[in-house]
């Protein structure tokens, strides 16, 4: 499954999920680079909603009501937005 385009407009807005703040809501816009095939199989793919719970060696976000880890460095390769309150 090739991963949405983004509008270069929109590319302001967004930011990693490693460098996301913990305890907010954001929607995925773009999963994308080495490893991130594992993380779609897994459900974790473009215009679902997730929460950043913690930030360390690895990062816990709740997706669909599920708790995943996830490294760093594949943080690094999914982008998201903030979710408006």
């Amino acid at each position: 499954m090739k991963p949405a385009r983004i509008p270069d407009l929109e590319l302001d807005s967004l930011t990693s999920l490693s460098k996301a703040r913990v305890g907010c809501d954001f929607q995925i816009r773009a999963v994308s680079g080495p490893g991130c095939d594992q993380l779609r199989k897994l459900g974790f793919c473009e215009s679902l909603q997730v929460r950043k719970l913690a930030h360390g060696r690895n990062l816990i976000c709740s997706v669909c009501g599920t708790r995943l880890a996830v490294s760093r460095q594949l943080a690094e390769q999914v982008l998201v937005s903030p979710v408006a309150a």
